[in-house]
């Protein structure tokens, strides 16, 4: 969906004044709200797909009713209702920057909403299926290193960008637990398993080995250098073909899991909420409907009127 939002993207001749301002609203994400590369680029491209749309019109001078047909014009080239709300908050974000800063009296996105989004299910693995993915076989550099990765990802669900920006200090083994630098920058401490620390532990002494002078990174390539996402996803895949999982096994899968196993077990929403790192509970509570047909059995087994007596 991404292409239909950048066929928006006006040319530099037109509208070269909102250029200068998303420019600006750039430098304010990664200067005061110290947002990441990667949501710095998301916003780009949403708010370039306004500039795109309003074409000749002035951020200034577009309404309500223009931003509506903006909406529909963009649903109707495919984008679902999630890209689109997630679109409409960047412009709102957009629009509050430029009255705060550059005097702007109207912000023409309040009070609209995007088209609902289907909802989908996150895949997760069976416990079983977890528990094999873990198993990897050999005490080689890599193998360690990869069971480590596995092991921290279901144990905490961290998010792919957390665990490859986390450092050796970033472990504590004392209190059993990892501190992990999430979205907006903000930081949280998630607990760690027993399986995940002993793997860390292991790998740790391999990581000496490897590690170039200089790079603070938990997990590193065979070149000593920080081991990239892309190499994780790729390895992840590799190793649950080896290891029989049919699944499209990758970072968020184990992440998905760990939600998902956690609060089957546990019940407790919010704590699941404060380790996955979300804002706000709604995003959280997708989780609430993984395992319906487990919940109904029990349902069936435990309340006395949920069968009808034969």
């Amino acid at each position: 969906m991404r292409h239909e939002a950048e066929k928006t993207k006006p040319s530099s001749v037109q509208n070269a004044g909102a250029a200068k301002l998303l420019k600006e609203y750039l430098g304010h994400l990664a200067n005061e709200r110290r947002l990441s590369q990667n949501t710095q680029l998301n916003y780009q491209r949403d708010i370039a797909a306004l500039i795109g749309l309003a074409d000749d019109t002035p951020l200034a001078k577009l309404e309500l009713h223009q931003i509506r047909r903006f909406v529909s014009q963009l649903h109707a080239r495919g984008l679902d209702g999630r890209s689109l709300a997630r679109m409409l908050s960047a412009w709102r974000g957009f629009y509050r920057y430029l009255a705060r800063d550059h005097g702007y009296a109207n912000n023409p996105c309040v009070g609209l909403r995007a088209p609902k989004a289907k909802k989908s299910l996150p895949h997760a693995l069976s416990p079983d299926e977890a528990g094999r993915m873990m198993n990897i076989p050999g005490d080689d550099d890599l193998a360690l290193r990869d069971k480590a990765i596995f092991e921290l990802f279901y144990s905490s669900g961290l998010r792919l960008a957390e665990l490859t920006s986390l450092a050796p200090a970033d472990i504590n083994f004392g209190d059993a637990t990892v501190r992990v630098t999430g979205k907006g920058a903000k930081t949280r401490v998630v607990p760690v398993g027993s399986h995940a620390l002993a793997a860390v532990k292991k790998w740790l002494v391999k990581r000496e080995l490897l590690v170039n002078e200089g790079t603070d990174a938990l997990f590193v390539s065979s070149k000593g250098t920080r081991l990239t996402a892309r190499a994780i996803q790729y390895r992840m895949k590799e190793w649950a073909l080896k290891l029989g999982l049919a699944a499209n096994v990758h970072p968020h899968v184990l992440r998905h899991s760990f939600a998902s196993h956690v609060l089957q077990s546990s019940g407790d929403l919010r704590a699941v909420q404060e380790m996955l790192g979300h804002a706000s509970i709604s995003t959280t509570q997708v989780y609430t409907h993984l395992d319906f047909q487990s919940l109904a059995k029990v349902y069936d087994a435990a309340h006395p009127r949920a069968k009808k007596k034969g």
